[in-house]
């Protein structure tokens, strides 16, 4: 339907040299002007029909004629009278209008075109009857609105259908908007722009659905309540319809109901489902399968969220998850798993711990039960002492599955290394002293040769694995005592597997703990080499040449007392050849270098002896003591042990532990009478001429070369004595720089510098020992101050 519209009539009028003009015709939509003035340039009217024959004068004048032109003027004037609209034109086209609008809604076909439509609706707005026709569109789709919804109430089918029917009713509504919307576009555009109070259609619609729907309670909580009800059947693994949960969660968030009417009893019923699950897993599940399963309940809500769910309750939904099944069984999943995943070496597994607790902030938790499990692991192999020979092997092997686990599946956290150190540190002092100890004979074991099987590179790696306990350490002047008397046997008997490893092992003791550390041990390697210098001298010399008796090589190792073990001086009667080589050798030395003074230690000699025995010769690998008591047989076939003590002047105890060696041990070259496992007084020993061996040397085991625990107990007194001597010289070094200080003060400053553990009390005792040797005195006034003394 077309209204009038207004419309302006112009002329172009022309300006001749005569003054005559043609009359004015009449124009077309029926108005007249006036005329009065027939030559005026001014005219209103649609243009004139002209004569062609003055024209064409006019043309051929213009050619010849040297005037300028006249300028036309064009000149517009509007028409005054206001265009009229048809009679009933508002109300035909709201009827028009309106039974569109009730056929959309209906569903059915109506008669008019969308175009057609859509020019009403624009008329409409152009005269200015915009704020009716929303109004009367408004109170349309109420009505539609109400009735749709109200068809819902007291649908008394399965909670499936009813939602289908939910869904179906939202679908509808949205299309015929949509459809409506395109035809009123032009009330969008003209009316609701420009009035900021009032809603576009589709917000219109969506308020006018949100509304009712509001009245319609028992609707929107049944909507709820089947909503809850099909993801919970989901999450039990039951197949649902995820385009209708989305189509529907959809509709409440579109409606801006979503966080009041669905999120928040959404994440209540999430909580109680997964607080009982949780309860009934941790019960029946053990920790690596409870976790895993966490780990997939996770995953499906972060999927729920990226098919249905919307994306704002994506965080409160996982931290529900994680609160129930995690937060809540925190000290559960550690008490009942980690031990058993850490002694299984589990690595995916505890991973998956890792990983999980992070999530929840409980890795403080996790890493106590680590320090709490490696402490209690620790101990048991500290402590045991039936396994003390294994102990640093499985130190060593604990170690490397905890760095692993650590690397693996605790991604490297700096807390947890630093965890690791700690308990370690705290586990390896519990017995003082004793792992220091045995981690020197595990050294020396490994250095020793003998070691078949191990490359240069694996021992290289072992050392630096020992060098890892060695930090843990706090007495680490018991281990250099130890470590100190081993290594001098395995250079004196030659017994090192490689100079190369030992000074390399030296070099990292070095590094660790400075210079002063290892002074001692390198000075043994000096001595070692120079004794090689001293030893060619000699077999050069002229006294060698022509005083040495024929038939025997003697090798002499010149060791300087502050660099080696304090070893107990040990007499013996020698076989006069071996006195005549060591007197033509102290020549020498003394001749070479004045003013030093040998003694020999005769407790570290060792020989090889060629034996005649029946069977054939041997060659007998022994101690010194052990040739010298071997030697007394070239003179008599049998010797009671008072003889033999008599004859070689052996002290009683060490004398029984060499006849013990040579007649009741594995290579019995002796044979005692009577027979036992130990020397007796009256026991009498003669030559086993009888004795046979597969192998032509044969190594008769020393009993100085084993360790006994006399010692053990001496090496520890003297660390003891030591220890004392350091904490005197630190007490003495603080108070003659600060002269005054009370003890609390001066017992801080001690245990800050001294690198081994000490007891206060034991502090003590050398504080009142200085005070009695006049190094210190105790304050007149108060007793609790000590002055130093100069």
């Amino acid at each position: 339907m077309s209204l009038p519209t207004k419309r302006s009539t112009c002329s172009a009028a022309s300006s001749a040299s005569t003054d005559s003009s043609p009359p004015m015709k009449k124009a077309k939509n029926g108005l007249h002007t006036p005329s009065s003035q027939p030559n005026a340039s001014d005219k209103v009217g649609f243009s004139m029909e002209e004569d062609p024959a003055p024209s064409a004068a006019a043309n051929l004048s213009r050619k010849k004629a040297t005037l300028p032109h006249p300028t036309k003027k064009l000149v517009i004037k509007l028409n005054k009278a206001k265009p009229s609209l048809p009679t009933n034109f508002e109300d035909t086209t709201w009827q028009n209008l309106q039974s569109a609008i009730r056929a959309i809604f209906l569903k059915q076909p109506f008669s008019f075109d969308l175009e057609s439509l859509y020019q009403a609706v624009d008329d409409l707005c152009l005269h200015k009857l915009e704020r009716k026709l929303y109004q009367r569109i408004e109170k349309e789709c109420e009505e539609h609105i109400s009735s749709a919804l109200q068809s819902l109430v007291g649908q008394d089918t399965d909670l499936s259908v009813f939602l289908s029917l939910v869904e179906k009713c939202w679908q509808d509504f949205c299309d015929q908007m949509l459809m409506i919307r395109s035809i009123a576009l032009s009330l969008d555009r003209k009316y609701v722009i420009q009035n900021t109070n009032v809603r576009s259609l589709w917000e219109m619609g969506l308020q006018l659905f949100r509304k009712h729907l509001s009245l319609s309670p028992d609707v929107e909580q049944r909507t709820v309540t089947a909503l809850l009800r099909m993801i919970e059947r989901e999450r039990l693994a039951e197949a649902v319809n995820r385009t209708l949960l989305s189509h529907l969660l959809k509709m409440f968030i579109a409606l801006g109901i979503y966080a009041e009417s669905f999120e928040k009893q959404f994440l209540e019923c999430t909580s109680e489902f997964y607080a009982a699950e949780g309860m009934k897993y941790m019960q029946q599940y053990d920790v690596p399968d409870y976790l895993k399963h966490v780990e997939g309940r996770l995953h499906e809500e972060n999927e729920r969220c990226i098919l249905y769910i919307d994306a704002s309750t994506r965080k409160p939904l996982i931290s529900a998850v994680e609160k129930q099944l995690l937060e809540r069984h925190i000290h559960a999943v550690l008490d009942k798993g980690f031990t058993p995943l850490m002694d299984g070496r589990r690595i995916g597994d505890l991973q998956r711990m890792y990983t999980l607790f992070s999530r929840v902030n409980a890795l403080e938790s996790l890493r106590q039960a680590l320090s709490s499990y490696i402490r209690k692991t620790g101990q048991k192999i500290v402590m045991d002492e039936e396994k003390e020979k294994d102990m640093v092997q499985s130190l060593l092997d604990f170690k490397a599955s905890l760095d692993k686990v650590w690397e693996e599946s605790f991604c490297k956290n700096e807390s947890f290394g630093n965890t690791i150190k700690d308990s370690f540190e705290h586990l390896i002092n519990l017995r003082q002293n004793r792992p220091a100890e045995l981690i020197a004979k595990f050294l020396d074991e490994k250095l020793r040769a003998g070691n078949k099987g191990t490359s240069e590179e694996e021992l290289e790696s072992t050392l630096e694995k020992v060098l890892v306990l060695f930090r843990f350490i706090q007495g680490k002047d018991v281990f250099e005592a130890f470590y100190k008397k081993d290594l001098a046997k395995r250079l004196l008997l030659g017994k090192s597997a490689s100079i190369d490893a030992e000074k390399s092992m030296i070099s990292k003791l070095k590094t660790e703990c400075g210079s002063q550390f290892t002074n001692k041990l390198e000075g043994m390697f000096k001595d070692i080499e120079l004794s090689k210098e001293i030893n060619e001298s000699f077999k050069q010399s002229s006294q060698a040449r022509t005083k040495l008796p024929s038939g025997i090589e003697m090798s002499v190792h010149v060791l300087t007392t502050g660099y080696w073990p304090t070893y107990p001086h040990m007499d013996v009667k020698l076989p006069h050849e071996l006195n005549v080589y060591q007197d033509i050798f102290k020549e020498f030395y003394l001749s070479k270098y004045s003013g030093r003074r040998l003694m020999w230690q005769n407790s570290l000699g060792h020989c090889v002896l060629k034996t005649d025995f029946s069977k054939g010769k041997k060659e007998l690998a022994v101690s010194l003591f052990q040739a010298v008591v071997l030697m007394l047989f070239n003179d008599a076939m049998k010797l009671s042990f008072e003889d033999i003590r008599d004859s070689t002047g052996i002290e009683d105890k060490e004398l029984r532990r060499t006849l013990q060696s040579l007649a009741c041990g594995k290579v019995r070259v002796l044979q005692k009478y009577p027979k036992g496992r130990d020397v007796q007084d009256g026991d009498e020993f003669d030559f086993n001429d009888t004795f046979t061996a597969p192998l032509y040397r044969i190594k008769v085991n020393a009993i100085q070369m084993k360790e006994t625990v006399e010692e053990n107990t001496s090496t520890t007194e003297r660390v003891f004595q030591d220890r004392q001597y350091q904490i005197d010289a630190a007490i003495v070094r603080i108070m003659k720089t600060r002269k005054v200080l009370s003890h609390t003060l001066l017992v801080t400053e001690l245990f800050q510098q001294l690198k081994f553990p000490i007891k206060p009390a034991d502090l003590k005792k050398r504080i009142e020992s200085l005070i009695d040797r006049e190094y210190l005195e105790r304050d007149k006034s108060n007793p609790q101050i000590y002055n130093y003394l100069a």
